[in-house]
């Protein structure tokens, strides 16, 4: 993806007479991106294009052909995060509140955008909102690309989001991935008490060619790193807190009986 936009992205910078380097400084951002968006292998954020049209002087057109924006719209703090997550060759996801994005229900994902937005999303921005979910969890379609890990915390399946018969189907879709040998899953009890990614979503996510990435949200913004001393640091969190989990045969034990509980309240 992005392989005729990182190409003439280069030329630009060339007909500038500027390295890399040079440009990277220009535009507040790290030589690393501008190497990645060059070789095709990232997307720059929209805020990133318009400073690059703003040095090279290319008048609005990195913003304007920028890939992906023909797709649905999606938070400005998530755009990079979705072009790398479509990218991933490894996901590996925590929830503290909801299920993530790519595992989500149609049914589920509509409540999510009801209840949780504020302001509240409403007729057609819900359902392109919705659309957009879905689209991104098509990357589940491949067998076996990319390896997904959901590590839960309990309150994920408990809460109750649309209501008892939009969580149990929600419940059993997260079944049916794990029985399918699509996903893995763990869930954070809860009775074990703190952890360290108790801040928020995380989003660890490893790529064939290029160094890994995290991405982190709380409930108005989100932030994507590709510093890698910082997303060690948080790799680290992430494996402290799956070794205090359920395995994945108690984890899923855990949520049919929730699902069981769900259908019972309907």
């Amino acid at each position: 993806m992005g392989t005729a936009y990182g190409d003439w992205l280069r030329q630009q910078r060339e007909a500038a007479g500027l390295t890399q380097q040079q440009l990277a400084e220009a535009a507040i951002m790290s030589r690393t991106h501008i190497a990645h968006i060059e070789a095709g292998r990232r997307v720059p954020s929209e805020e990133d294009a318009r400073r690059l049209d703003r040095v090279l002087g290319t008048k609005g057109a990195l913003t304007s052909f920028r890939p992906g924006n023909e797709r649905r719209p999606v938070a400005p703090h998530f755009e990079a995060a979705l072009a790398l997550e479509q990218q991933a060759s490894m996901i590996r996801e925590f929830a503290l509140s909801f299920v993530p994005g790519i595992l989500q229900t149609e049914a589920y994902a509509h409540a999510v955008f009801r209840d949780t937005s504020f302001p509240p999303l409403v007729g057609e921005e819900r359902a392109q909102a919705v659309a957009t979910r879905l689209d991104r969890a098509r990357v589940l379609e491949n067998p076996r690309t990319p390896m997904v890990w959901a590590l839960l915390d309990e309150v994920v399946l408990r809460r109750q989001i649309g209501g008892p018969a939009v969580m149990a189907g929600q419940l059993e879709h997260l079944g049916r991935l794990v029985e399918g040998e699509r996903i893995r899953l763990y869930i954070v009890p809860m009775g074990h008490g703190g952890h360290p990614l108790l801040g928020g979503m995380v989003t660890l996510m490893w790529f064939e060619d290029q160094p890994p990435a995290a991405y982190e949200e709380g409930a108005f913004a989100g932030t994507l790193h590709d510093e890698p001393a910082l997303v060690e640091r948080i790799q680290g969190a992430y494996d402290l807190v799956l070794g205090d989990a359920l395995p994945q045969k108690e984890s899923l034990a855990l949520m049919r009986s929730i699902a069981k509980e769900c259908g019972h309240h309907d």
